[in-house]
């Protein structure tokens, strides 16, 4: 059964900085090629992942893959600071930038094309979100706009029938993208306070998180698994199946 399609596509190079919408992406075992695959290291805190739960100003910093696209090694990553700068993503100038003003000691890991654990994703290969669903929470929040990039998915969709939060009846079952990948999705996604970041200015505001709370059980977005892995990419066809 057609549900949709595929609106955007979204990997982040770096963990907890604001990702890259792409046009077409491979699904690997582990989720969206690359997606992830480089972190910051919070040593003050004996190595565990720096995020935007401890940095904030995270989500002003833009990572994306720079050269040519490759299994046995990923391109170079690029990292557009918030006043503009382009750098390496192990630039010193970029590390000794955040550890001023997280007021941590960083170091970086990365991971290879064909593995990345699901440790630096958190919880599953894959997040998915819907456009009736962000349209409906924006009218419960009652603002403006509720900018996507808060939620972080790597798939956004598009929807045929315009049903808020139908994919949360979706868990248990899967969904072919295109002509090749399927995913199965597994389980609701829990928010906490990095939604109450704004991508922009990287201002909080827990009333979204709240209203998130209260109305939905604190849960936006399904987690999905990788079944069959392949191509995929923007416009591509969604399909229910049995």
């Amino acid at each position: 059964m057609l549900i949709g399609h595929i609106k955007e596509i979204v990997r982040h190079p770096v963990k907890s900085f604001r990702g890259e919408s792409v046009q077409k992406n491979k699904i690997m075992e582990y989720g969206l090629y690359g997606d992830r695959s480089h972190t910051y290291l919070d040593d003050t805190k004996k190595g565990d992942f720096l995020t935007i739960t401890q940095f904030q100003e995270m989500v002003r910093y833009k990572a994306r893959f720079e050269g040519e696209e490759s299994l046995d090694k990923f391109p170079k990553v690029e990292v557009i600071t918030p006043e503009g700068k382009v750098l390496d993503w192990e630039d010193q100038e970029l590390i000794e930038e955040m550890e001023s003003k997280s007021k941590r000691k960083i170091s970086t890991r990365k991971y290879t094309p064909s593995h990345v654990p699901i440790g630096p994703i958190a919880v599953e290969h894959i997040l998915l979100a819907t456009d009736a669903s962000l349209d409906k929470l924006k009218e419960l929040w009652g603002k403006e706009e509720v900018n996507m990039r808060r939620f972080r998915p790597n798939l956004f969709l598009s929807l045929k029938e315009k049903r808020p939060f139908i994919e949360e009846e979706w868990i248990g079952r899967r969904i072919k993208i295109g002509s090749e990948v399927e995913l199965e999705f597994v389980g609701h996604c829990e928010r906490c306070m990095i939604i109450t970041v704004d991508p922009s200015n990287a201002e909080r505001d827990s009333s979204l998180h709240k209203t998130l709370i209260k109305e939905r059980n604190n849960n936006f977005g399904v987690y999905a698994s990788v079944i069959k892995t392949g191509d995929i990419q923007v416009d591509d066809e969604v399909h229910l199946l049995d």
